[in-house]
This record gives structure tokens, sequence and C-alpha cells, in this order.
């Protein structure tokens, strides 16, 4: 398939993609970032299209995507915190302010922007663990290399991302913000 193909297939079908994934989430910018990492995963994977199946291709990889989602320690760690606020049974830390959930978000979508920026070989490596979520082992078969390999491209990629942080900090002042932490 070529990438023009795959553009007309995204033009296609973005509208069916982002329906599947805002049916599984209820939120339009969740949704939005789960069509670019469906489309992603499709890309990446577009030799695997059966070509008269397209549709139903796409559907099951933006319904994966919603799932894994739904399943992630992230998304049941905000959304017991947002049960719990909008309960009244907890309130916000004093971490959790507006003003520094903002910073944090703009730190988050800065980093994952980083991650896309990654040149090879450490580029596939680092969107399946930062971006979806997946363990080496997963990424080892994903990606046909040795599990070795992939864990050497993780820590590499790792401490790129790392560096670049810490240079942005320091030229922002930033005391503390988001770590990237050994898995």
């Amino acid at each position: 398939m070529t990438n023009e193909q795959f553009g007309a297939i995204v033009s296609q079908y973005e509208r069916l993609v982002y329906t599947i994934c805002f049916q599984f989430t209820k939120d339009h910018q969740t949704a939005e970032d789960l069509v670019q990492e469906t489309f992603l995963s499709a890309y990446l994977h577009k030799e695997d299209c059966p070509p008269e199946s397209c549709r139903p291709w796409l559907a099951r990889i933006a319904s994966n995507k919603a799932k894994d989602y739904l399943r992630s320690a992230y998304h049941r760690r905000v959304q017991a915190t947002e049960d719990e606020v909008l309960a009244g049974t907890a309130e916000l830390p004093q971490a959790q302010r507006p003003e520094e959930i903002a910073v944090s978000q703009d730190e988050a979508q800065y980093i994952r922007g980083m991650v896309q920026a990654l040149r090879e070989p450490y580029h596939k490596v680092a969107v399946l663990f930062f971006l979806q979520e997946r363990t080496p082992e997963e990424i080892a078969r994903v990606l046909g290399r040795p599990e070795k390999t992939v864990r050497t491209q993780l820590y590499r990629a790792k401490r790129m991302l790392k560096e670049q942080l810490e240079e942005r900090r320091k030229q922002h002042g930033i005391v503390s913000g988001i770590g990237l932490s050994d898995r």
C-alpha cells in the first residue's frame, strides 16, 4: 500500500475511527488522541491490511486502542480522582491545582512530541512503549526484533529523552516535572 493509498483510507475512515473511539471513551480529546494512535498503528502495519477488508481492520484497531486506554493505569487513576472530586469525597491535593495540571499537561504533550521526534531505531520502540504502553516483549514481537535489542533501544531512548527534558527544564527554570522511569 502506497502512502497516497493510505492517505485516502485515512480520509475515508477518519470519522468512523473517531466515532468508535468516542463511543468507548465519551471524551472528545481522548477520542482524537486515540484516532491518531489508531492511524499510526495502521500505518506501521499497513502491509497487514487486507485490501477488501480495510473498514473492519481499522475498526478493530480503533476499538482495541480504546479498550487499551480504558484498561490503562493512567485512565483508572484519572477517572478515580475525577469521580471522588465530583462525589465530594475527596479534594484536589495541593499538587493538583488547575495551574499545575495545565503545566503538567503541557509537559506531557511536549514529551509526547519528543517521543514522536526520535529517530530510528528508537522511534518505533519509544512510540510503542511510551504512547501505546506496550511491554518490551510485545514490542519485540511486533517489530520482529530480539527482546534484548528492544530493551537496549528503550534504555537509549529514555536516556535521550531524559537529557532533552533536563535541558528544557534548565532553559525554562523548571524545578520539578514528569520523570522517565525505567519500567
